[in-house]
Formats: structure tokens, sequence, C-alpha cells
């Protein structure tokens, strides 16, 4: 039988995992297509990945490998990792087909949704990989000091939020499914508890803070890939250089305040 903090380290991850189905819902709200209004969620989308990146996850990924290597190794190993994560991103990018201009029995909306919907499923399995170990540590936490524990779990909901958004709102205008986005969303959100129960159950005996590093600076450069290459180019398709730039700010804004509530 599972004992009383066991239980409520998971509950609590569990509960700021879900937190992007909050954002999910709220970025659905909006019923009427407007190409502007997408462009400036997508801006957002990309503000929130590239904050979010350099200034927690590499951060956490540096101080989880200045415990075994020291700071100097520790900031070599970071980059590192985050060019790998990089580099695995533009391989899986490679592996998923393109839609080229000389399909001509696809016309633009069709292509359109496709790009749309390959964006969304791209910042759904950043974000999946980035609130895995999230969500362990959040267990691990928990169980070591609950109330410490609470307020990283309140951290991580709230900046969870727009991390659904993220991924809900290229989906949706894509598929024009609420259930789909939303869906999305919420999964890649739910790899938190997941992650608490794999790690609980399998991985504690082999997981160290080397590797969580690792992890973190990777899944940073994935995100960072992710904003440049596909968020940021489709914003200002929709939204123009000005509205999609003002969007990335607003991301960037949200997600800051995000953290330095969890301070």
């Amino acid at each position: 039988m599972l004992s009383d903090s066991i239980v409520f380290a998971f509950s609590l991850t569990f509960l700021a995992g879900i937190s992007t189905g909050i954002g999910a819902i709220l970025s659905l709200l909006y019923k009427k297509f407007n190409p502007k209004f997408l462009g400036i969620m997508l801006g957002v989308s990309a503000g929130v990945m590239l904050y979010v990146s350099f200034v927690e996850i590499l951060l956490k990924a540096k101080t989880s490998l200045s415990i075994n290597f020291g700071e100097k190794a520790s900031y070599t190993y970071s980059v590192l990792g985050f060019f790998v994560g990089i580099f695995i991103i533009m391989l899986i990018e490679k592996l998923i087909p393109h839609q080229h201009e000389s399909d001509e029995i696809i016309d633009d909306k069709e292509s359109s949704d496709k790009k749309l919907l390959r964006l969304g499923l791209f910042s759904a399995l950043a974000l999946s990989i980035h609130n895995f170990p999230e969500g362990l540590a959040t267990f691990l936490t928990a169980l070591e000091d609950p109330t410490y524990g609470i307020s990283i779990a309140v951290a991580i909901a709230i900046h969870n939020i727009p991390e659904g958004i993220a991924v809900a709102i290229p989906i949706y205008y894509a598929t024009k499914s609420r259930k789909k986005a939303f869906w999305y969303s919420f999964l890649s959100g739910l790899t938190e508890p997941i992650g608490a129960l794999i790690g609980y159950f399998f991985l504690l005996r082999f997981i160290d803070q080397s590797i969580f590093g690792i992890i973190f600076a990777g899944v940073a450069g994935m995100m960072v890939y992710i904003s440049i290459n596909e968020l940021i180019p489709t914003a200002k398709e929709y939204a123009g250089k000005k509205l999609s730039t003002l969007g990335i700010v607003f991301g960037m804004l949200i997600m800051a305040i995000s953290l330095i509530l969890f301070l």
C-alpha cells in the first residue's frame, strides 16, 4: 500500500501536469477564425518557449550538471546538450515529410492546415519530453519536502498554462477540432505524472542529476529550434512582423511572471 506522502507527491505532480489543459481551454474560447489572432498566439507560444528554454531550462541543466562536474564543465556539457537537442529535432523533422509547393492536388488552405498541424505536433513532442523529467523532479521534491513541493507544483502549473496554448492553437486551427486541440495539449502535460510514476517504480536507482541536466539541455535546444524554425515564421505569415513580435514579447512576459511567482 502506498504511503500518504507518495500519494500526496503524485497528486501534486498530476495537478501541475494537467494544467496544460487549462491553457488549451483558454485558447479555444475564441470561436471565430482570425489570422491575426492566430499569428499573435503563435508569437506568444514562441515567446513562452524561448524564454523558458534560455532562462529556466538551461539554468536547470547547468545547475544539475555542476553537482558532478563543476562550474566550467557543467556549462560546456549544457551547451553540448543544447545543440544535440537541436540536432535531434532536426532529424525528426527530416523524417516527417514536408508539403511541397509542386503538389498541385493540394490547395493552399490544405497545405497551410498541414503546416499548422505539424507545428502543433512538434510543440507537443518537445513539451512532452520537457515535462517528463520535470514531473519526476516535482515528485521527488514533494516527497522530500511537501511544503517546497507545493510551491514548485504551483509554479509549474502556472507556466504549463501558456505551454498548453502553444500546443492547442496550431492544432485547433489546422483541424478545426476543439476536442483534438484539447487532448493533444492535455496529453503533453500528462507526461509529468507519467514521469513521476516511471521514475518512482523503475528509474530512481539509475537517474542522477547529470542525466537530468543533459535531458533539460537537450529539451531547451529542441524548443528553441521549434520556435525559430516553425513558430516565429508562421506567426509572421499570419499576423505580420509587428503583431507577431508583440506576441513573442508578451509570451516572454507571461513566462517571466510565472517564474517570478515561483521564487
